[in-house]
């Protein structure tokens, strides 16, 4: 997208303009190392960068970033610009001999590495058509070459999801390709597109600026990566596991030393060097910004004392060899004193983030006092490569205090305070009506405070969603904190607020939870699946029970439905259930379609005996996620 057919946006204000001008002067912009490397090895390009679906849709739009040249203008923070340029320089690049980049074809990077015969793809980005566009430009420069391995760095579907885009099902299930990722991916891959993919998905709209135009007033870039692609999202599960630092592997004559790296930037997660190359791939845990603890989408908070002490452990094992690193996103650093300063520097960011929340938490700060408080020391300050462009100080210490203490700041005035339309509606009574507040509110807006405006105006909007000038004051205040933002991720939150004040709702551009994840949901995961969509209060006199019969894997499950919750177990169960289905694993996750008729399950090879009218019953109280939920207004 590159034009919208909404609101217009207005120009930046007096106070973000002299905000920018400021950052330009306090922060090293005459150093063009990152633009230097940004650019070594080019190969080719694809001209232009655009993938489509086979009915025309675009899937995947680079070119449409080609307005970030030049200075920054005012409605960009001059810093996510520089980054924003950097980040949008595609090609497929040289790493060193045998090891190739293609970059600028999706959120994350594709990395081929060439053996005796072949060539091993790591991370192959979102979509099977990005991947296949990407592995094109490769073949085009460097031959056609066959894959004989793809390895998953993590569990994110940003580094799997276009693998059927370089290899098929059955090229390994033949024996033909192997797939290694660290122990643990399946589970974690699957359970983060599934169990709350709903809600992550429609956040992940606002997050990557789905919706936004791309121009110097709407989407500049996500800091990480561009945006994300809106191809078919696939997975093929792994054949290796790799469980252990300093497991070796001789993949077509290329030798792999792995380091496991569990509970950084993912759950699931590992980095691996190439002795024969000094290369190491560091995967998410060494890029060009300060990463996310807790992405704006939702997730689990990441733990940034063992992403430091990884970090560390990287250095001890491969620093005295490396010549260069390369990650799943962003640019290569290449020298040994440059590769070691640079994993110092955002080892000692996660690591400073940490213990420095820590000690203001035990002396009695709150996440938002901490944020407020904590400044980086003037070497992490002044380093580009620990600049807040995807993960932000401010909602990183936020996260650590989360992890560590949870939601409550230990102030019993927070411990039962009313919903956000409750608490806004007695606000604005407060404040002598939701026509005063707006106007008072005006009078903040011309003075620059955004945040108070934001705050103020939010409860007027929740407490009346139809007040016209509330709607406009809130979304002129989103448009301008989204133009002074250096994090490219509140940037688009902010913008896509102000769109969807302005507008009305997006839903849920970009789905993750595709076919092919909820294929490898394990019995237990579906079954967790179903149960979260049970309606508690609509369940609560139900009572019934099924039993599932999987003849491949010769397994039986009986579930129970009571008390508005749905359990299973594995164990041998007295008694007849009320209804029996019988099929394969493979067949199994039919379960996730919706349709527990007993045509719809029929007709996916499910074989029913007892009374079938308990599957309509279980159907009924069966609440799935709205992908159209509302966040800025009530």
């Amino acid at each position: 997208m590159t034009e919208s057919s909404g609101t217009t946006p207005k120009p930046a204000a007096a106070p973000i303009v002299r905000a920018h001008q400021a950052l330009l002067e306090s922060l090293p912009f005459a150093d063009r190392q990152d633009f230097e490397d940004a650019t070594r090895g080019l190969v080719g390009r694809r001209e232009p960068n655009v993938v489509t679906a086979q009915d025309g849709t675009v899937l995947w739009d680079n070119a449409s970033y080609a307005f970030l040249q030049g200075d920054a203008p005012e409605t960009v923070n001059p810093s996510l610009w520089r980054q924003s340029t950097l980040v949008a320089t595609d090609g497929l690049f040289e790493v060193v001999p045998g090891i190739y980049q293609v970059r600028g074809a999706d959120l994350s990077n594709i990395t081929f590495v060439e053996g005796d015969s072949g060539v091993i793809v790591i991370d192959p980005l979102i979509s099977k058509e990005t991947a296949a566009a990407a592995m094109e430009l490769y073949r085009e420069h460097r031959g056609t070459r066959p894959v004989v391995a793809v390895i998953y760095t993590h569990s994110h579907v940003d580094h799997f999801g276009g693998v059927k885009g370089v290899t098929s099902q059955e090229d390994v299930d033949s024996g033909r390709v192997r797939i290694y990722a660290p122990e643990g991916f399946v589970e974690h891959a699957v359970s983060e597109n599934v169990y709350a993919g709903t809600a992550m998905g429609r956040r992940a709209g606002y997050m990557y600026g789905a919706a936004l135009a791309r121009d110097p007033r709407g989407g500049v870039g996500a800091g990480l990566g561009q945006t994300t692609s809106t191809g078919t999202v696939t997975l093929i599960e792994p054949t290796d596991l790799i469980t252990t630092t300093g497991h070796e592997e001789v993949i077509d004559g290329v030798r792999i030393v792995f380091q496991m790296a569990p509970g950084t930037e993912a759950p699931s997660e590992m980095l691996f060097y190439f002795p024969d190359h000094k290369a190491l791939c560091a995967a998410e845990d060494a890029t060009h910004t300060l990463h996310n603890l807790l992405t704006l989408r939702g997730a689990v908070v990441r733990d940034p004392h063992a992403w430091a002490h990884y970090l560390t452990e990287t250095i001890d094992l491969f620093g005295g060899d490396i010549e260069v690193v390369f990650a799943s996103h962003h640019w290569p650093t290449w020298g040994n004193e440059r590769v070691v300063e640079f994993l110092s520097l955002q080892r000692d960011l996660y690591g400073y983030l940490h213990d420095q929340t820590l000690r203001l938490l035990n002396k009695g700060l709150t996440g938002p006092e901490i944020a407020e408080e904590l400044v980086l020391p003037p070497a992490l300050e002044n380093a580009w490569s620990t600049r807040g462009y995807y993960g932000s100080v401010s909602h990183n210490v936020k996260a650590i205090y989360q992890r560590y203490l949870g939601w409550f700041n230990g102030n019993p005035a927070t411990l039962w305070e009313h919903t956000p339309v409750e608490r806004a509606k007695r606000y604005v009574e407060l404040g002598g009506g939701s026509d005063a507040v707006v106007e008072k509110a005006r009078a903040s807006f011309e003075a620059g405070d955004y945040r108070w405006v934001a705050e103020l105006v939010n409860h007027v909007v929740f407490a009346q969603p139809d007040h016209a000038a509330a709607r406009e004051l809130l979304a002129d205040t989103y448009e301008q904190l989204g133009y002074g933002s250096e994090n490219g991720t509140w940037r688009d939150f902010y913008l896509s607020g102000a769109v969807e004040l302005r507008d009305g709702q997006f839903g849920t551009p970009t789905e993750t939870n595709a076919p092919d994840v909820i294929a490898a949901l394990t019995p237990s995961m579906l079954f967790d699946a179903i149960a979260i969509q049970v309606d508690g209060p609509k369940a609560w006199d139900e009572k019934l029970s099924l039993d599932v019969v999987l003849t491949d894997v010769d397994e039986r499950y009986r579930l129970r439905l009571g008390n508005g919750v749905l359990t299973y177990s594995s164990a041998a169960q007295s008694g007849a259930a009320d209804v029996t289905l019988t099929t394969t694993r493979h067949r199994l996750p039919a379960l996730a379609g919706g349709d527990l008729t007993a045509d719809g399950l029929a007709r996916a090879g499910i074989e029913l005996s007892g009374d079938t009218a308990v599957l309509g019953r279980l159907g009924a109280v069966l609440d799935p996620g709205d992908k159209n939920f509302a966040i800025v207004t009530p």
